[in-house]
């Protein structure tokens, strides 16, 4: 078949640029780069050449027939059908049909392929062939069809399966890279039939590196592909086909001949190593990996011979996007001084999903390039560590560090003899390292605040970055347990919203109290450190009393008062999700859910609706500072409307009962000219409430205890 064919080879969204210039040096001279592919025309050989050689299109297809789509669609199908579709493919063979695109007349992909499909049946029928067979799972014969604005265009499958699968990658791990992407890496990274050692630290199933050494070694990336999409077709020609696949043998063989190129590859995971040896194997490189079970922060390099010219190229985890994955974040840390330390002389390419991950290396690159990995933004950077790599960011000072030791060393002492496993260990000590350090057993939670507004962005995260590798390095916490948590205001629909359910919890110890706390999935833990004193002090005043606690949220006060021996206890929330933690909280403790009640309501409503024959001995009152919940009637601030709100609770107080009332509205005030008009009387309790791990501020909360003045 000597004919012109006019050719389409797609690829994934980032690639075009390296497509065109790939398919420029196949010797085709009329490319025209395009989104998602690159058209060329070429004659069979060159399109075989395609097929057998692009290390970075997904698929070679051969154009068959376009038309106009108006809004008359039985015009479309009949175009269709005047392809000769008997001289590609015969009755007897199955096929597929995938469409792409849509306009106002076909707007689902769908109802597209379904027209296409009818068009290639209609021209058997009319030509008295019988009706072709449609097979989804394994078809003969791939049909594509690509719709753009008004102009349908329908293509055979040259490729069959996508061109990524090689052939010798059967395993692979749990975020594997897509080939085509590994060679789109290598390539970027410099990679030629120079380039004699290879290096990947994060291999997995080895697909960096062995797509990088077919690159060394000239192998043709379909070489070992046993399956096309041309062998059902009725125009292939197996003799051209096969001395195309004679000729990349033999480059193969001679490159393998002449290259001294050394593969290195490091995982911490056992399981993807001998993976990645299985797949080298099938490649034909077993004598030339070294592939070991090692942690990328430990690894260093092979003793280089004189000449040599080394690169290292990986894929390390990005972990969640937006940089609150600490233990990601520090393995960046960590393997940027790796390298700075031992791989001065080395070229270094990392695909990173993330700016932030790739500032955490501490590393100056010299290119990037942005690429996507399958549907998400990635960053590809290179380094040229022979140049002097200066740390860019200022010496930070040892008082951050001293500070952390000093005051793990004295409160977890005390933590201890107090009967208590969640206590606080730093709040913004440091002025400039604003942020909030929790302790819940063998985990950590950091909770940044929000950076003063004449602090810039970037030095605000440059300190919290240091204050994550400072608490890594000082403090006998793995990074998989530690836990960020960022307490700024967003916009839109980022505000305090919760990400994908992780489910990290633990149950922790309170005098002799459980607590179930999540240390992943909510902006607070489900229990309120700083008030462990009030709790405690709620379980005094509650024995063989009647308790009301307002604002319950997990219920951890209601715990206190059951297990102390209160008669029946009603914790109310607007939060269902809250409730059922508390009745967890009272299961965890052995505390039968009866006689205790737990009323999803808004509190301030539920308070006006209750009868004041209704009366509680004790009443625990903890409302948020500010609250406009789309659930609750009005907006609560709580010290615009506190003596209302008292108000409103001392209607359901015993003659001789208590109100614990508490918030942690910062510089709160209490209106005590307004209690005395509402013939109650308050003793402020606040600092003897504060525990030695929340001293160092004071101002965290405030605890008075509220009683009915005599009339």
């Amino acid at each position: 078949m000597t004919a012109t064919l006019q050719l389409f080879a797609t690829c994934a969204k980032g690639l075009e640029p390296l497509l065109f210039d790939e398919l420029q040096q196949l010797g085709l001279d009329t490319v025209q780069q395009t989104v998602a592919g690159c058209r060329f025309s070429a004659d069979l050989q060159g399109a075989y050449r395609v097929c057998l050689w692009s290390r970075l299109a997904s698929r070679v297809l051969l154009q068959l027939g376009q038309c106009e789509v108006g809004r008359d669609l039985q015009r479309v199908t009949a175009a269709i059908a005047q392809t000769p579709w008997q001289k590609h493919f015969d009755v007897e063979q199955t096929f597929v049909v995938s469409f792409t695109g849509q306009n106002q007349q076909i707007r689902h992909t769908q109802f597209g392929a379904q027209l296409v499909k009818d068009g290639v049946v209609d021209h058997f029928r009319d030509a008295g062939l019988g009706r072709p067979s449609v097979d989804r799972n394994d078809p003969n014969v791939r049909i594509h069809a690509h719709l753009h604005r008004e102009q349908l265009t329908w293509y055979y499958d040259l490729s069959g399966e996508a061109l990524h699968r090689r052939g010798y990658r059967l395993e692979q791990g749990a975020a594997p890279v897509r080939e085509t992407l590994a060679a789109a890496i290598a390539l970027r990274a410099g990679v030629n039939g120079a380039t004699d050692v290879l290096m990947d630290p994060f291999c997995g199933s080895g697909t960096l590196l062995l797509e990088a050494a077919m690159i060394v070694l000239d192998h043709a990336p379909g070489l070992r592909r046993q399956q096309w999409g041309f062998d059902a077709w009725l125009l292939h020609d197996a003799e051209v086909w096969q001395q195309l696949v004679d000729e990349a043998q033999q480059r193969f063989a001679t490159a393998q001949a002449s290259s001294a190129l050394q593969l290195i590859g490091s995982d911490n995971d056992a399981r993807l190593v001998a993976i990645a040896d299985q797949n080298a194997a099938r490649l034909g490189l077993t004598e030339r990996c070294q592939w070991q079970c090692l942690d990328a922060t430990k690894v260093t390099p092979p003793e280089l011979e004189e000449g040599q010219q080394p690169l290292l190229l990986c894929n390390p985890p990005y972990g969640e996007r937006l940089g609150e994955e600490v233990e990601t974040l520090l393995l960046y840390r960590r393997f940027g001084a790796q390298l700075r330390q031992h791989f001065q002389q080395w070229q270094v390419a990392i695909l990173a999903g993330d700016e932030s991950l790739l500032k955490r290396l501490k590393l100056r690159s010299h290119k990037r390039y942005k690429l996507y990995n399958g549907a998400l933004d990635v960053i590809l950077a290179l380094y040229d560590l022979h140049k002097e790599q200066v740390e860019f960011t200022q010496e930070q000072s040892s008082d951050l560090a001293n500070r952390l030791k000093k005051n793990y060393q004295k409160l977890e002492k005390w933590a201890a003899k107090e009967g208590v496993s969640a206590w606080r260990l730093y709040d913004a000590d440091l002025p400039e390292y604003n942020a909030a350090v929790d302790v819940y057993n063998e985990h950590l939670v950091i909770q940044e605040y929000a950076a003063p507004k004449d602090v810039p962005e970037a030095v605000a995260k440059e300190r919290l970055w240091y204050l994550l590798d400072t608490l890594a390095e000082t403090l006998p916490f793995d990074a998989a347990n530690m836990h960020l948590k960022v307490r700024q205001k967003q916009a839109g629909k980022q505000q305090y919203q919760r990400k994908e359910l992780r489910e990290i919890t633990s149950v922790v110890h309170e005098y002799g109290v459980q607590f179930k706390v999540n240390l992943s999935d909510y902006l607070d833990t489900g229990l309120f450190l700083d008030h462990r004193w009030a709790r405690r002090e709620l379980g005094k005043l509650s024995a063989g009393k009647s308790v009301l606690n307002l604002f319950a949220y997990t219920c951890s006060a209601s715990v206190h008062a059951a297990l102390a021996g209160a008669r029946d206890v009603t914790s109310v929330d607007l939060s269902k999700t809250y409730l059922k933690w508390g009745e967890d909280n009272f299961r965890l403790n052995g505390i039968p859910l009866r006689p205790h009640a737990f009323v999803q309501a808004d509190c301030l409503q539920w308070l006006q609706q209750q009868r004041p024959q209704q009366r509680y001995d004790v009443i625990f009152l903890d409302p948020p500072t500010f609250s406009n919940s789309k659930r609750m009637l009005d907006v609560l601030d709580v010290q615009r409307d506190h003596v209302q709100l008292l108000k409103l609770a001392a209607r359901l107080l015993k003659d001789d009962g208590v109100i614990l009332f508490s918030n942690n509205k910062r510089k709160f005030k209490l209106d005590e000219e307004g209690l005395h008009e509402a013939y109650l009387r308050a003793e402020d309790w606040t600092q003897r409430s504060i525990s030695t791990d929340f001293s160092r501020h004071k101002g965290i909360h405030h605890l008075f205890k509220v009683t009915l003045a005599d009339g």
